[in-house]
């Protein structure tokens, strides 16, 4: 991924420096666990720890060339790291990878990246909720217009809106943890991974101690159908981003302007309209959800590899593994951001509800009349037209409220007083279940009373 939507602590994962120090972690826990069972002289795991941490410690750029050039000869990372390791360890180099295959080292090795990473964006996850709960408690009782098809519908809280948000990242966070759970493996069989020249006490002993779990039958790599899940489940985060990103940019358009990103005091939003404040970081948040979803379909493909093992797989691991973690990481702190800095315009929501003269109401008249008598589908008709004369007439010198077309109509008032419709187009009852449905989503109901 390109520096401009990349973290330092991310791209670290996945730094060739990174890569090594794994796979010297791997070897010597390997070589470790050959010692403790008698499978090599103890002295010699001994010396292949010391001399390789000595060789780790002082591991730079200058080492990562030098094993560059090595594979440029041998065309074979693995071989090629493990020549620049026998140079630094002597002798007893020869125990190194003893009975192990190249996967081995690099399947195990992916599982613990994608398990740093996944603890990242974990705390990334976090973030992104506790922005997300100030605002929703803050504006718990800020009342705005709820939209479907992105018509007006009903009234509900801008805190409400934030509060399926939160509990969406909440999910996302549980599905998170999931899909580390299932990508934390650890895969020490040899080849073909019957553990013909390896015994399976090593396996057990390095997955422990990197924090894995054993693969139960790795066929030589470990299943791609792990990776394929937490790849879609990185997928479906970004959708969560996406979904977020959008609505913050349809409540910043010119017309509804409910709510914003911030706005810097030096920031520019065009280069020829010096009027403008543009949804720049949402809109980028939209894209790079795109781009994180785009390596999903290639994640499920890599689950089809030839009979034991091909490495069809391998080329693009080596680019969605590191693009697809650090854009979503990238992602997550810039909605966080967002969030944090979100300006929200209450006045101007509570303008747009009342916009299209109380239509928004309809449904509580609806019900109120068939409390009354009426069927549902003859009080439907009735309310029906008094909200499309409102509707067609909005801003027109003729034009009337709902509340003054409903009231000369006789079909309505012959059934229900102004007192039900009073009640009716009190907004309170829409917040009246907020407290049910915050403890429900946060285990807590937040602020008790409208501010």
């Amino acid at each position: 991924m390109i520096p401009r939507y990349s973290r330092p602590v991310m791209t670290a994962i996945w730094a060739p420096e990174n890569r090594y120090r794994i796979w010297f972690e791997i070897e010597a826990l390997a070589c470790e666990a050959m010692a403790k069972y008698d499978f090599i002289p103890k002295e010699a795991a001994k010396t292949i720890r010391e001399n390789g941490d000595k060789a780790m410690a002082k591991f730079g750029a200058s080492d990562v060339e030098k094993i560059d050039a090595i594979e440029a000869k041998v065309r074979h990372d693995v071989i090629a790291f493990l020549t620049w390791l026998a140079e630094n360890i002597g002798e007893d180099s020869r125990f190194v990878h003893l009975g192990m295959t190249s996967s081995d080292v690099l399947d195990t090795c992916l599982a613990v990246q994608l398990t740093q990473a996944a603890d990242i964006l974990l705390e990334d996850i976090d973030k992104v909720l506790a922005a997300i709960k100030k605002q929703a408690f803050e504006h718990k009782y800020t009342m705005t217009i709820g939209r479907s098809h992105a018509i007006h519908a009903e009234p509900v809280t801008f805190g409400l809106k934030l509060a399926g948000y939160y509990a969406e990242f909440n999910r996302n966070k549980n599905r998170l943890l999931q899909a580390r759970a299932e990508i934390a493996t650890c895969a020490i069989s040899g080849a073909v991974g019957t553990y013909a020249h390896i015994d399976p006490r090593i396996e057990a002993y390095v997955a422990e101690k990197l924090g894995l779990s054993a693969e139960p039958v790795s066929t030589q790599v470990i299943p791609r159908d792990r990776h394929a899940a937490f790849f879609a489940t990185l997928g479906v985060i970004a959708s969560s981003i996406e979904r977020l990103a959008i609505e913050i940019r349809h409540l910043q358009r010119s017309e509804v302007r409910e709510a914003e990103e911030y706005f810097h005091p030096d920031q520019k939003g065009s280069s020829a309209m010096p009027h403008k404040r543009n949804p720049v970081l949402t809109e980028n948040l939209t894209g790079l959800a795109r781009i994180v979803r785009s390596h999903v379909v290639p994640a499920l493909e890599n689950v089809a590899l030839w009979h034991e093992r091909d490495i069809s797989h391998s080329s693009v691991e080596r680019m969605i593994c590191p693009d697809g973690t650090i854009t979503l990481d990238f992602a997550l702190n810039r909605l966080a951001s967002v969030m944090e800095k979100l300006v929200v315009y209450p006045d101007r929501m509570q303008a747009n509800l009342e916009s299209l003269g109380g239509v928004v109401h309809s449904g509580e008249v609806l019900l109120a009349l068939a409390r009354a008598g009426l069927s549902r589908e003859a009080a439907y008709r009735i309310v029906q037209r008094s909200a499309m004369e409102t509707w067609t007439k909005l801003g027109k010198p003729e034009g009337k409220s709902f509340r003054e077309n409903l009231e000369k109509d006789p079909e309505i008032m012959g059934h229900i007083d102004a007192s039900v419709l009073d009640n009716a187009m009190d907004g309170s009852m829409h917040v009246r279940n907020l407290d049910y449905i915050y403890q429900n989503v946060f285990g807590e109901v937040g602020p008790k009373s409208n501010p």
